[in-house]
This record gives structure tokens, C-alpha cells and sequence, in this order.
């Protein structure tokens, strides 16, 4: 199981997820409480191992702005999460990730026609979008990673209800946020707790 811990603001908090075994590090550009400034992101990812995603997540950016983000921040990965149409991102050079609101009544079998290289599935937007810790109802997208091998699980996930939610939905990676934060601050022990229960899904 790939584990990504979005929202990261701090080379501390970013060394700490890598070291006990995260596969990607996203960084909020979007109007949200854990913006990053570009420059910021830039000195975290100089000291992050290659092998590891750095994700940049957008929010109704345009795709220029977003080229010239990734190339000064060396990201590797773009995460779409507002309400683009792809066909005006198709020139980044970069894997997308395109995030998708799970809903009541949500007809999932679009999921397989996005022309993204993978699809984050998350909770309806409030304030902001994404990063809420607020969860959907899992049962409307049961095993959709079974059969779509792109699927990433996000929206109010944390070190208890994990595993329940890997077992449900079977992604290929699950993305926490809010999840591993203390009064609004990455806490370690959630990081290294969540990242550990995740992964250790496949031991039992």
C-alpha cells in the first residue's frame, strides 16, 4: 500500500513521513490553511529522496502558472482539485492526479473515463477543497480499486479507520491530511502511526 501525507509544511515533518515509509509528499498551492509558498516547497523537495512523489495540488489553477510551479519547486506529480477540464491540462508533462467528490447519487463509472494517470477520490468540497477530514460514505465506491489500478482513497482518513477503508475501497494509495494533525499542525507520531497501520494491511 503507497501512503501520501499531503498539507506538509515543514522539512522536519517531510523527512519524518519519508523515513518511515511515505511514498509521496504533497504541497498545497491552493488558497487553503496549509498554502506553502513556492520558494518553501522548493528547499523541502531539494532534500527528499528522488524515488519519492512531490505532489503539487491545485485548485482551478491555470496550466501555465502550474508548468512554471512545478519546474521552480521540482515537483513531480500534479493534482488537480478543483473543477478543471482536462483538456486544458493536457500539455503538462507531468503524471495528473484528478481529484473526484464522492456524493449520494455520484455515478462512479465516470471515474474510468478521466484522462488522468490517476484518480483521487475524496469527500465534497466545503471551505476549502479537499483537506476537510471529513470522509464519504465508502460503500458507494466498494472495490472500485479491484478493477481500476489508479484509484487513490483521500477524505478524512486517520490511524483508526485506515485499514477499514483500504479493506473497502482496495486503492492503490490512500492520502491523509487532517488526519495526522494535532491543533492544526503535522504531528508525528499520527504520521509514523497512520503510515504504519496502512501498510501493514497486507501483513494480516
Amino acid at each position: 500500500m503507497k501512503v501520501k501525507i499531503c498539507g506538509i509544511k515543514s522539512q522536519e515533518a517531510a523527512k519524518f513521513a519519508v523515513e518511515h515509509g511515505a511514498d509521496a509528499i504533497g504541497f498545497v498551492f491552493a488558497k487553503s490553511k496549509r498554502q506553502i509558498p513556492v520558494m518553501d516547497a522548493k528547499e523541502i523537495i531539494n532534500e527528499l529522496p528522488a524515488s519519492v512523489w512531490k505532489v503539487g495540488v491545485f485548485v482551478n489553477e491555470d496550466a501555465e502558472t502550474i508548468v512554471q510551479t512545478a519546474k521552480t519547486a521540482g515537483l513531480t506529480h500534479i493534482q488537480l482539485h478543483g473543477e478543471e477540464q482536462m483538456e486544458a491540462y493536457e500539455n503538462i508533462d507531468l503524471p495528473i492526479i484528478r481529484s473526484v467528490s464522492v456524493s449520494p447519487g455520484e455515478e462512479l463509472t465516470r471515474v474510468k473515463k478521466l484522462k488522468a494517470n490517476f484518480v483521487l477520490l475524496d469527500s465534497p468540497p466545503e471551505k476549502f477543497h479537499g483537506g476537510n477530514g471529513m470522509s464519504f460514505n465508502w460503500n458507494l465506491a466498494e472495490g472500485i480499486g479491484a478493477f481500476q489500478q489508479n484509484v487513490i482513497l483521500a477524505g478524512g482518513l486517520n490511524g483508526d479507520n485506515v485499514q477499514a477503508a483500504i479493506s473497502k475501497i482496495q486503492p492503490f494509495m490512500v492520502d491523509v491530511s487532517s488526519g495526522v494533525e494535532t491543533d492544526g499542525q503535522k504531528d508525528l507520531s499520527k504520521i509514523k502511526d497512520f503510515i504504519n497501520k496502512a501498510k501493514g494491511i497486507e501483513e494480516e
